[in-house]
């Protein structure tokens, strides 16, 4: 008879090679039928949203691959049962893999664009991984025979050992396979890197270079692409080419519109430099950035469409199904974009190419729509965005903020003349002050970079004299202007944004 661990690997192996080919199987039939993304996709989805909001503050943006990984070791833990249970009589393992199967063509079904006939590589995966199983469990690679020989029970152990080892790593192999022809194959990278940004009919203002304050290590005041922040819903990046993009908008209008790519060239292009604001950013969180943006007035667009007066929302819905709710006169601003640029290049893909919303003033989950493909004017007392179903606010407007970024928290600082500095933020409002305060001594302001506008980040820096080794403590606080100071009140970033001032302690050494 075969150990209780040979009959858990037995089932690990068994599931690998239902994943494994599954997504091998699924590259024939497209993005829409992997299993795989398809199950991440639904755990998101039926997440409640306190947990995801706590998945985000504590992971940020590696909070993707910490659900790839947990799902990954729920199935083995869930094949390693399986495994146990599963006997030549009584196949219950089989049976679990069997509902695991219909679990996960419910899964597929359940996205945008699927049919029954993308639910094959699942049923495909799921007769294997059983048919693996059932090999595996049937004794017979491990039956002793007799049970005289010793040395012929060691040998059929290790066999089936290294049969359970093969099974393994023929699913993991097939699965990256599958992965990887699934990627290439829907890959937008060359048809970005043929996109040639529009002519800006209306460029930004230049950022001069006292925003940037000296004789500190802060962030630049323009993110580079790679180092701004991605927080979405979408366990796999949308590949949605030029050619296939189109913007529908609908709902409250005179008349229904819809733009292809090619379309958008008859609006002017316009520049703006816009910091994004994550509303999951806990204080003194990193989930803000502040890039160039080209592209195209929202408010042109929709003029086409002719919007309804009694129309207050919009619902932006992107090309895997997320939804946004903004406010109209949010989008009909003047600085509302479809964006097609960053940074002087085309969208990146995580970043929404080949459009996106960018709305300043807002925040995120609430505006800023990557790879937006509908628009449907409506109002908030008719329809609910994805995250307010979860019980966020119907409006996220951004908060005064500040943040510290040197020193870091438990940083040594030496003896002598320091600098410190961060960053401030209130969107729309633009800031005016910022003051430092060290352990519990008098408020003094800081010296600030200069603004380049309400809708963009401002960098400050403050000169210190460390004389006193030992602990100290650092605090930061934001004035808008308005003339509003930030709040010292902590609060959670549900339902609307957190709230506090951010502080941390330092050593002088």
């Amino acid at each position: 008879m075969t150990t209780l661990g040979a009959k858990a690997m037995s089932g690990i192996a068994a599931a690998a090679i239902s994943v494994g080919v599954a997504q091998l199987v699924a590259v024939a039939f497209g993005p829409q039928a992997d299993v795989r993304t398809a199950v991440g996709s639904s755990v998101i989805e039926l997440t409640p949203g306190p947990v995801k909001e706590w998945a985000i503050e504590t992971f940020g943006t590696a909070d993707k691959l910490v659900l790839s990984v947990l799902v990954l070791v729920v199935i083995a833990v869930v094949a390693a049962v399986a495994g146990i249970a599963e006997s030549a009589r009584r196949p219950f393992g089989s049976a679990a893999i069997v509902a695991a199967g219909v679990a996960g063509c419910a899964a597929v079904l359940s996205r945008a664009g699927a049919t029954v006939v993308d639910v094959v590589p699942t049923v495909v995966g799921a007769a294997c991984g059983v048919a693996v199983l059932r090999l595996l469990i049937s004794g017979r690679f491990s039956d002793a025979g007799s049970g005289r020989d010793g040395a012929d029970t060691a040998d059929r152990g290790r066999r089936l050992s290294l049969v359970t080892l093969g099974f393994l790593a023929a699913g993991a192999v097939s699965g990256v396979a599958g992965a990887v022809i699934a990627r290439l194959a829907s890959s937008v990278a060359g048809d970005r890197d043929a996109f040639a940004l529009p002519r800006i009919d209306e460029a930004a203002p230049p950022v001069p270079a006292a925003v940037q304050p000296k004789d500190v290590a802060l962030p630049s005041f323009i993110t580079p692409n790679t180092d701004f922040y991605r927080i979405d819903t979408a366990l796999t990046v949308p590949q949605l080419s030029r050619a296939d993009w189109q913007l529908r908008i609908h709902g409250m209008v005179d008349r229904e519109v819809t733009y292809r790519f090619e379309d958008l060239d008859r609006f002017d292009a316009v520049e703006m430099v816009v910091t994004l604001t994550c509303v999951s950013n806990p204080v003194g969180g990193e989930l803000i950035s502040n890039a160039t943006w080209t592209g195209y007035r929202v408010r042109d667009l929709l003029a086409e469409a002719g919007v309804k007066s009694d129309a207050d929302m919009v619902l932006s819905m992107s090309t895997d199904g997320w939804t946004a709710g903004t406010p109209v006169e949010a989008l009909t601003a003047d600085d509302a974009l479809l964006a097609v640029g960053m940074n002087g290049e085309p969208l990146p893909v995580e970043h929404g190419y080949p459009a996106r919303l960018v709305v300043p003033g807002l925040y995120g989950y609430v505006s800023a729509t990557k790879w937006v493909v509908d628009l449907e004017l409506t109002r908030f007392d008719r329809a609910e965005a994805y995250w307010t179903r979860l019980g966020w606010s119907a409006r996220g407007p951004i908060k005064t903020e500040s943040r510290i970024d040197v020193p870091r928290a438990g940083q040594d600082v030496p003896v002598g003349p320091v600098k410190f500095g961060g960053v401030a933020w209130a969107q729309r409002r633009g800031v005016r002050d910022v003051e430092v305060q060290i352990d519990d001594g008098d408020w003094q302001r800081a010296t600030l970079g200069d603004s380049y506008s309400g809708d963009t980040w401002r960098l400050w820096s403050f000169d210190w004299e460390a004389e006193e080794e030992g602990l100290h403590k650092i605090t930061v606080r934001a004035t808008d202007n308005d003339g509003q100071t930030q709040t010292s009140e902590r609060a959670d970033p549900v339902p609307d944004g957190a709230t506090g001032w951010h502080s941390l302690t330092f050593a002088v050494r």
